[in-house]
């Protein structure tokens, strides 16, 4: 691990002068001085975050230079950063990033030793989408918590708190300190494609004290910076922005009243950073843009009338939301006109690097303005003494990351949030007995050991039930049905996981006639909960809002009756047919009686 004699001399003095007291988050002057020595190539690096292939950042796979040099032009995230002097880096799963925490570590080492070896050496911000739930980077074996929708459906703030310290603490742990989360979205549309889940819920004010709650608990000591996201809210859609441009229609009445809130809250709380739409807005903005590349929205909304002075990210890059109406090399330039800070993995980075480098040469963009954003990134760096402290320990990964205390309170907060919808007869709890565990089995985000169906089968075997897994997919075939159906004549109870049921998906049928052979029937919506709606004859229902492990062994445990249902919903589930009743309201949810 290099000492701190040789992090200052690889910042060639000039992190050792803003460290110098610790003061370098208080000193404003020296991070404008360290500003203007910048050449304007390095100046545009930093305005950037990118992903970049690999578990090391010297010496990634062979598979990974491969996709490095396709994608990037470059071999490593090390010559990434001496090629265009990035400010940020972010990590994926599928870029093999995130293997295991001591390995995450390392590579947030060699990273930030990549970087501070250069010219005017500068700590990198790092960066991940950890939400919990079913959007997770970082897996076992760190702590991984239920989803947002599912914090909502236990209403403890403390509970968002908690989440939010003990994630920063680990992911801080690893090198990674700016973290994609929360999510301050108001899911008001169950069929937003997108968002869903990783929404607190469908009441602004019950999603503002969430996103409130999770950012002081991210944001304590300095440890991460939360960011909210997606501004001006990615609720009221039909449309995944990483597929289509969604627009949302909410007058700016509705918007104030709806999809506000919880970014006032935010800000209110100190929020580091805020990750914008791409999402069109007619009412806040006419121009057919998408918010991100919106002057009105970004700098009229968001800056001036809210009074955020933080960062502003933008969503992904690469994403079809922001691609519609313009072409790679101007939406970076855009997005900066219109008040972003940092603009996240361009599809092609050189290509958007030299966009943003001749906007400057011709007048476009100034140099002033590009200041402006670089100060605001370099108060974040110095605000998380990245300048003082770049790097992380391997025993400081061992203290921290996946501990029993931090284990133990994911899974005391996750029994706080199944939520029990039907229970017909008083079925549930269950008794130990023979259990078919059949239903869906979608990919799995980290935090899962394997598929859904398995780790039910699991659960209940520990809780003393004789279980069999059966895996029928998001779609079962007729054939795959039937055996199910003879499988379920061998058990006492079916144990079904459903995930995302319409009223044409061949998951109904599976129910339906599962129901029809007399077995007691038990389901587990494993993703939104509106499944109770499309399937009347079941005769108990739990929602868990994910399929991660420690979601998955909550709702095993209360349907054994070995925790009590808490949970209750943070979303209406209405009618399947006619949407305008409403079968199960906000705040619903049973309990055993006693």
């Amino acid at each position: 691990m290099p000492s701190r004699r040789t992090v200052l001399a690889a910042t060639a003095g000039v992190a050792a002068t803003l460290a110098a007291g610790g003061t370098a988050y208080a000193d404003d002057k020296k991070l404008r001085t360290l500003v203007s020595r910048m050449t304007l190539e390095e100046k545009v690096g930093q305005l950037f975050v990118m992903r970049v292939y690999g578990h090391s950042a010297t010496a990634p796979d062979q598979a990974d230079i491969d996709a490095n040099l396709k994608e990037i032009g470059v071999r490593t995230a090390a010559e990434l950063i001496e090629r265009y002097r990035v400010g940020g880096v972010i990590y994926f799963t599928w870029a093999h990033n995130t293997r295991d925490p001591h390995q995450i570590a390392e590579l947030s080492n060699g990273i930030q030793k990549a970087s501070l070896a250069l010219p005017r050496g500068l700590p990198v911000l790092i960066s991940t989408d950890q939400e919990h739930g079913i959007v997770c980077r970082v897996g076992e074996p760190a702590t991984l918590f239920p989803g947002a929708m599912a914090i909502g459906a236990g209403r403890s703030h403390q509970d968002a708190r908690t989440l939010g310290r003990i994630a920063g603490q680990e992911l801080r742990a690893v090198g990674i300190r700016q973290n994609y989360s929360p999510v301050a979205d108001v899911n008001v549309n169950p069929a937003n494609p997108v968002i869903g889940v990783r929404s607190f819920g469908a009441d602004p004010d019950a999603v503002a004290r969430m996103v409130a709650a999770e950012v002081a608990g991210y944001q304590r000591s300095r440890q991460v910076a939360a960011t909210a996201k997606h501004f001006p809210g990615h609720g009221d859609t039909a449309v995944d922005s990483h597929y289509g441009f969604p627009v949302i229609t909410h007058t700016r009445a509705q918007w104030e009243k709806l999809d506000a809130p919880p970014f006032r809250a935010a800000i209110a709380a100190g929020i580091d950073s805020i990750m914008t739409a791409h999402i069109m807005v007619p009412a806040l903005d006419d121009s057919g843009d998408p918010a991100t590349l919106s002057r009105p929205i970004l700098n009229g909304i968001l800056r001036e009338e809210l009074g955020y002075d933080g960062v502003i990210v933008t969503d992904s890059l690469g994403m079809e939301g922001v691609r519609t109406k313009y072409g790679d090399d101007r939406v970076p330039v855009l997005a900066l006109k219109a008040g972003v800070d940092q603009l996240l993995n361009p599809p092609n980075l050189d290509v958007a690097w030299n966009a943003v480098l001749k906007a400057v040469q011709d007048g476009e963009l100034t140099e002033a303005r590009l200041d402006e954003s670089i100060l605001r990134v370099l108060r974040l760096k110095a605000k998380l003494r990245l300048f003082e402290a770049p790097y992380v320990s391997q025993s400081g990964v061992t203290r921290t990351v996946g501990i029993r205390a931090h284990l133990a309170e994911a899974d005391r907060i996750a029994r706080r949030t199944t939520t029990l919808l039907v229970n017909k007869g008083g079925l549930l709890p269950l008794s130990p007995r023979r259990l078919l565990v059949v239903g869906a089995d979608p990919a799995s985000p980290s935090g899962t050991t394997g598929p859904p169906t398995g780790v039910l089968a699991a659960a209940f075997t520990e809780l003393g039930f004789t279980a069999t897994a059966l895996s029928t997919g998001t779609a079962p075939s007729a054939a795959t049905i039937a055996r199910a159906v003879a499988a379920a004549r061998d058990v006492d109870t079916v144990v079904v996981a459903t995930y995302n049921v319409s009223t044409t998906s061949s998951q109904k049928t599976l129910v339906e006639q599962l129901v029809a052979t007399g077995r007691p029937v038990v389901v587990i919506a494993i993703r939104n909960p509106f499944d109770v709606a499309q399937l009347p004859s079941v005769p108990a229902v739990v929602a868990s809002y994910s399929w991660t492990d420690v979601e998955l062994r909550a709702a095993a445990r209360v349907i054994a009756g070995r925790a009590a249902p808490r949970g209750r919903l943070p979303v209406p589930v209405q009618k399947a047919d006619d949407p305008t009743v409403v079968l199960y309201p906000i705040g619903y949810g049973l309990s055993y009686q006693t």
